[in-house]
């Protein structure tokens, strides 16, 4: 969800996790396979959860991956792996802390989640975190890999190789390939990693939080989440209301919403930015090279798209179809700062040179320079479909896409992966769409106006279910508001730090 936080200018600098949402995933989403359903959770609402089998502990050592001298600490939380058998089998959950430079004045731990679902929030803490340093003079910065994800038991569906050639054919405009495509994904994860299948949804992963939160030591939870974070956020704050501390949710989910709503606001808010991105070439910079005005840089676009759609090019070894063309254009349109990126690698599209698109696609995909892929592609969806009951066919999908084509042309065909949980291994739940916090301290939700991935009117929808939330808003562009504007930055440090809620209706930019 995609896909689905912070600006993306940070992703492309220091390869931090995507914070995506569904269907703009549509790579990401598309693999999953029609087999009988193998679990599920039960229930029609997150309910508190009665696990208590002792305060967990934690051993924090220096992180392999990091120099001794950076401060940075790792440590494992072993938590159930089904909560309903709080004796049994356990998972470790990876941790990252980065200790309050202010220990005299420390509050306590600020944990985050940078979104996904299946960003790695041990990786991304660890290359972000100085964006996070008047936060860190009085909180430990606590950032975690969620089930399933990366270091805590991983999602693992496809090999590399096997993942380049899925990644360059989804989506299909055609619903019979389409079908084909996501059944043998599925098939793939269910192969591989069908143990952990059912127990990775937004529910448990709560729970997992509110372990972390006991074994910190902290009497409340501090929380920064960002996109799909937001939604797990929401998940804390209804099943432990009296247990939320100072919470933030940036670039929010609406859990209400259908994946066929989803898929079609989402291609609709990237064809948005991508128009605000081309009006910004033509009018605001010395010289476009696209072209002269919007109309003539959108006709270039399309022209390298149609291009690489009849004759896919070749970057070295690797092929670039018009699906990774298109996953290029989208990474880059998470934020205003990653434009001229995508002004560079359309330039030199047009001219045969298809490296900067591709390079754009593979931080979209997740994918190493060795060639090897994060978890993000596969525990995206096995997060996103236990998480809901709601199961529209390739069919539906594919035919929201037609409808959709002139109004979004470069994006309408992502949106047939809203059907790919038609065919997902387990079936899912639909307690983690259901919030309310009622009881809760105040929650700082933040929209940006023109987000694409993660659209405004999310935001307020969000802050009114969840019934103790303040909405604060960013009049600007891109994914995620903190880090992109002062006013923004002023008011969440505040608030986090000091306690102090914005007013009602705040905006900024």
């Amino acid at each position: 969800m995609a896909a689905r936080g912070m600006a993306a200018r940070m992703r492309a600098a220091r390869g931090m996790a995507a914070r995506r949402v569904w269907p703009v995933m549509a790579a990401a989403v598309a693999g999953l396979g029609a087999m009988t359903a193998t679990a599920g959770c039960g229930g029609a609402r997150v309910t508190q959860d009665g696990y208590a089998s002792g305060t967990p502990s934690l051993s924090w050592k220096p992180c392999e991956e990091t120099a001794s001298s950076s401060g940075f600490e790792c440590a494992t939380l072993q938590v159930p792996l089904d909560y309903a058998k709080p004796e049994g089998k356990k998972i470790g959950i990876a941790l990252v802390r980065l200790r309050a430079t202010d220990q005299g004045r420390r509050i306590g731990s600020l944990v985050f989640n940078f979104g996904g679902p299946g960003g790695s929030g041990v990786t991304t803490l660890i290359n972000a975190a100085h964006a996070f340093s008047t936060l860190n003079s009085r909180y430990d910065l606590v950032g975690f890999d969620p089930r399933g994800v990366e270091r805590s038991s991983g999602i693992r569906c496809l090999s590399a190789p096997q993942m380049d050639q899925y990644m360059s054919r989804e989506p299909s405009e055609n619903a019979a390939t389409e079908t084909t495509l996501v059944k043998g994904f599925a098939q793939a994860c269910e192969r591989n990693a069908g143990w952990i299948l059912p127990y990775v949804g937004t529910v448990n992963a709560s729970r997992d939080m509110e372990s972390l939160r006991a074994a910190l030591g902290d009497p409340h939870l501090n929380y920064l989440g960002f996109s799909y974070g937001t939604h797990l956020g929401a998940v804390y704050a209804t099943q432990y209301p009296k247990k939320v501390g100072r919470m933030v949710l940036d670039s929010a989910v609406d859990p209400s919403v259908t994946m066929l709503d989803m898929a079609k606001t989402q291609a609709l808010g990237f064809q948005k930015a991508y128009e605000d991105y081309l009006a910004d070439c033509t009018k605001t910079r010395t010289s476009c090279p696209l072209g002269a005005d919007a109309a003539a840089a959108n006709a270039t676009v399309l022209k390298l798209l149609d291009t690489v759609a009849r004759t896919p090019g070749k970057v070295g070894s690797r092929t670039v179809t018009e699906d990774i063309a298109r996953a290029g254009i989208t990474q880059a349109l998470y934020s205003k700062y990653t434009w001229p990126l995508l002004t560079e690698a359309l330039d030199e599209g047009r001219k045969g040179k298809l490296d900067g698109l591709l390079a754009l696609a593979d931080q979209y995909a997740g994918r190493q320079p060795n060639g090897t892929y994060s978890t993000l592609q596969f525990s995206l969806p096995a997060v996103l479909c236990v998480d809901s009951t709601d199961r529209p066919s390739v069919a539906q999908a594919e035919e929201l896409a037609r409808r959709l084509e002139k109004k979004s042309p470069i994006f309408a065909s992502t949106a047939i992966s809203a059907g790919s949980c038609s065919v997902w291994p387990v079936r899912g739940d639909d307690a983690a769409r259901h919030v309310d916090a009622t009881g809760s301290n105040p929650i700082l939700v933040v929209g940006v106006t023109n987000d694409p991935a993660t659209p405004y009117q999310w935001a307020p929808r969000l802050a009114d279910q969840l019934r103790t939330a303040v909405l604060l808003t960013l009049n600007g562009e891109g994914h995620g508001a903190y880090g992109q504007n002062q006013c923004i930055d002023d008011k969440v440090n505040a608030y986090l730090l000091e306690g102090t809620v914005p007013a009602k209706g705040t905006r900024c930019g």
